[in-house]
């Protein structure tokens, strides 16, 4: 499947833009609020907030063939301010990463291990697709979240970030 670098480039700046109006808007919640438990899998808004920068940490780290990082360091990573501190510098890498992306080099393989030392490889464009695809996931569940707690989110669909790019 050929899908052009500038559309990967596209939902790579689509994902930074909708991660940080939600982190802006998580920003409104008290601690209580943000470390609420939801029962889902990464049980708070936080939680999940600090599971989407991580993953795209750890697949950053490994387009660019970097060491992979822990995947989520509690000491380190389970303060809001990582997320308003270091998720937009991490975005910004990965844009930069794209901004080089050529058309052979969105087909090309890349390897990696993950973290229970399991070998894939897989092409560029599905591991950008996939970054993309896993943050909008959890992206709607904060989105649910503040919902639940009375709370509006951001417009956050893909729609609605064409549509500004288009002004």
């Amino acid at each position: 499947m050929l899908i052009s670098p500038e559309v990967l480039r596209t939902h790579i700046d689509y994902t930074a833009w909708a991660s940080a109006r939600l982190v802006e808007a998580a920003a409104q919640l008290t601690p209580d609020e943000l470390t609420r438990d939801f029962a889902t899998a990464d049980k708070t808004p936080l939680g999940t907030l600090v599971h989407c920068f991580a993953a795209d940490r750890i697949w950053m780290a490994r387009v660019a063939g970097d060491a992979p990082a822990k995947f989520i360091d509690p000491e380190r990573d389970m303060h809001f301010s990582v997320l308003q501190n270091d998720w937009p510098p991490l975005m910004q890498r990965w844009k930069t990463w794209a901004s080089a992306l050529t058309a052979e080099a969105a087909e090309a393989s890349i390897a990696w291990t993950d973290l229970k030392g399991n070998s894939f490889e897989m092409p560029a464009w599905q591991i950008v697709l996939h970054v993309v695809n896993h943050g909008t996931h959890h992206r709607g569940q904060v989105s649910g979240f503040l919902r639940a707690m009375g709370k509006v989110p951001p417009p956050l669909d893909l729609a609605r970030y064409y549509r500004e790019l288009a002004k």
